[in-house]
Formats: C-alpha cells, sequence, structure tokens
C-alpha cells in the first residue's frame, strides 16, 4: 500500500457534506470563442469542423452516452473551461471545471447512468488561468475513497484532500497551502507516482526569479506525502520540491519504466517536453528550451507556442507521449525511446475541435477535453485519430 497518513483518513471519513448539485449533460451549440490565457491566446478557426452526425453520438435525453465505437462520442457537455480527467478504479470519471470549481462524475460509458456534478470546491474565480485545476485518484483509493484536488483561492493556491462518498464529495482538508497564484501560470496539475507519492506541478505565478528560488514553492515540482509533508528521498532535505526552474507546467506522466515527463509552457519562444530529474534545474527564467548550459536540464522535445502551448499530457498504451495543445489546437504524439529519448512528432486533431486541455486514454479509446469556453466538452474519440499504435 502507498504512503498515507492514517488520522487525515479517519479525519476524513467522518466529515460529511450533503450532495450540492446534480447535473444531466444536454448536447448544446459548438464550438464557443476560446478563453484568454497567457501567450497562447487564439481564435477559433474558420476551418474549425465538427464531425458530421452519422460519427459523433451525444448525451441522449435520459443522460446516459452511447457507446458507438465508430467514431467521436460526447460524454459531457456544456462545461465551462475543463481541466482535468481523473479515472476512478471503476472505470467511471471526474472532471473538473475551472471556472466554477464543480466537480463532475461521468459513470463508466456503456454502463447507463447520468453524469451528474457532484460538488463544488471552495475557488476563487478572477479573470486568468486560476479555478478549479488538477484531480488526481491515490492507488489505495479503493480502501480510503479520497481524492485530491489543486485550485486557487484569493491568497494563494492550494493542494486539498477531498472524501468521495459514491455520489458526492465531502468538505476538503487543505494538506498543502502556500503556492503563489497569480492572473497566470498557476500550474495546477497534479497526480500520484508510481512510487505512490502526490506530484504538484506549480508555476512562477508571473514571477519568474520565483522558479530559481528554494523559499519559494512556485515554478517547481513538488513531491509530497498524502497528508501533505515532504515525501521521503526528495533531493533537497526536508523540502517538498523535486525539480526547479519550471515556468508553468500543466501535464505529469509516467512510463513503463517509471520514467517521468512533464509538459510546460515556454514564453515567446520554445514549449517543452522533459523527462524530470530529482533535482533537476530548468533553467528558467535563465534559459528556455534546448540551450546546452550544462547548468540545466534540457528538453527532450520542443515546439513554437503558436504549435503547441502544452496542457495534459498522457503515455498512451502504445508508450508515446501524447500532449494537449491549447493554442496549437492539436494532440502531439511523441515517440519514446526506452532510454526516454524523443522521436519526431507528430500532430493530429489540427484545429478540429478547438483548443484541448487533456488527454486521456480508456479501453484503447483516446479522451479529450476541449478548451473554447463555457459549452467545452468531453469527447472519446477512436485510438487510431491521435495515432496510437
Amino acid at each position: 500500500m502507498p504512503p498515507t497518513s492514517r488520522s487525515l483518513r479517519r479525519a476524513l471519513a467522518v466529515a460529511s457534506v450533503a450532495p450540492l448539485l446534480a447535473l444531466s449533460a444536454a448536447c448544446s451549440s459548438w464550438p464557443a470563442p476560446p478563453s484568454p490565457e497567457r501567450a497562447d491566446i487564439a481564435t477559433t478557426p474558420s476551418s474549425l469542423t465538427t464531425p458530421s452526425p452519422e460519427t459523433m453520438s451525444s448525451p441522449t435525453s435520459s443522460g446516459t452516452t452511447t457507446t458507438s465505437q465508430a467514431g467521436p462520442t460526447v460524454l459531457l457537455d456544456n462545461l465551462d473551461i475543463p481541466w482535468s480527467i481523473a479515472a476512478l478504479p471503476d472505470g467511471s470519471a471526474l472532471v473538473s471545471e475551472r471556472n466554477t470549481g464543480k466537480v463532475h462524475w461521468l459513470p463508466k460509458p456503456g454502463t447507463g447512468g447520468s453524469p451528474t456534478v457532484v460538488g463544488t470546491l471552495p475557488i476563487h474565480r478572477t479573470a486568468g488561468e486560476g479555478g478549479l485545476l488538477g484531480l488526481a485518484i491515490p492507488p489505495d483509493f479503493d480502501v480510503d475513497p479520497v481524492f485530491y484536488a489543486y485550485y486557487t483561492t484569493e491568497s494563494d493556491n492550494r493542494v486539498a484532500a477531498v472524501p468521495w462518498r459514491g455520489d458526492s464529495i465531502g468538505k476538503p482538508t487543505v494538506i498543502l497551502d502556500g503556492i503563489p497564484n497569480g492572473r497566470n501560470h498557476n500550474g495546477g496539475r497534479i497526480a500520484f507516482g508510481p512510487d505512490g507519492y502526490l506530484y504538484v506541478a506549480t508555476g512562477d505565478s508571473g514571477t519568474g526569479s520565483l522558479s530559481q528560488s528554494m523559499d519559494s514553492l512556485g515554478g517547481k515540482i513538488l513531491r509530497i506525502t498524502p497528508d501533505g509533508k515532504s515525501a521521503p528521498g526528495n533531493p533537497f532535505g526536508g523540502s517538498r520540491i523535486w525539480s526547479l526552474g519550471h515556468r508553468n507546467v500543466q501535464g505529469l506522466a509516467w512510463d513503463a519504466s517509471k520514467r517521468m515527463y512533464a509538459s510546460e509552457f515556454g514564453a515567446n519562444t520554445w514549449d517543452e517536453l522533459n523527462v524530470i530529474q530529482p533535482g533537476g534545474n530548468y533553467g528558467w527564467p535563465v534559459v528556455e528550451g534546448k540551450a546546452g548550459n550544462p547548468d540545466y536540464v534540457d528538453p527532450i522535445a520542443q515546439w513554437r507556442p503558436s504549435e503547441m502551448s502544452p496542457s495534459g499530457l498522457a503515455i498512451g498504451p502504445d508508450g508515446a507521449a501524447y500532449l494537449a495543445a491549447l493554442r496549437g489546437q492539436s494532440v502531439w504524439r511523441v515517440p519514446l525511446t526506452a532510454k526516454g529519448k524523443a522521436g519526431e512528432p507528430q500532430r493530429f486533431l489540427e484545429g478540429k475541435y478547438g483548443r484541448i486541455r487533456d488527454v486521456h486514454f480508456a479501453n484503447g479509446r483516446v479522451w479529450i477535453l476541449t478548451s473554447n469556453g463555457s459549452t467545452d466538452r468531453l469527447l472519446s474519440l477512436p485510438g487510431a485519430d491521435v495515432g496510437l499504435r
């Protein structure tokens, strides 16, 4: 069993809260105008196409979704900047909504049931990139049904443990606060690694010097226990910091060899895919992209921001890295070697669904979250649509 805090779990187990909201998914117009975010702002292209009714299925009047494998399937609709997909052990999933703080529950496709809003987290939402961001499911969820959420408050970004009631969420318990917040660069991706510890991607909140400061949690990847303490074996003694010199990491993933990868927004020159080394310094704000400077770790792949602006990251069943592109309005597939080197990137879905926030694989299908406005969708596509092999 992965590391855990039993006292925290007991406290969460007795917390209770009534279900907050219920919402059936419904169809809407498509697509919506994009949401402004840092330098990745892009207008929706006039060539943006929607699959024909013959190839895309939608939520039924009962709120359930069809399971056709022939083409795209709408799993959730009418979302207001969804941010993260978190799969539960039973095949259902949670989806965070950045602008509202809502947590959506999606039943396992094909099993019936209605998608619902199971609760709302206490975010402070202003203009910019803050709000309810990443969700993460611990490996012992079946034993202790608690998930983790990263969200913005008026004073900071923080991580909370949230009890799962099956049809609602309980009161969140904050395990880590004091992460710098700002209009832009709030980071927000969280994920449990193969070692059972929680990894937290933070941004520099618009102040680049924080990324090189060991006194700040901003511009870092953190590694913590489920109760928020520094995880054993961290590279800087009792610090929560795992790596530094990041501008705005929004994707975390591991390959079959337990090698860690992160996708990162650059400024005006290069966006990055990095292999994360414990204690590694990734150079921001001194360098951006491949600098060849021995003091900093170079990315294994890089893109111009107009082509990428990466958010979610997944390692596919074929061992390749898949990056969700916002400004680039695509999913990029990057072949990976056994030593973690990158092959030639391939671009898929360019302009077809607009901005893409997150990517997730389930049963040979690929799920994508769009990020165009208040009528966003969670879509299930054939894996071949993104080059899955």
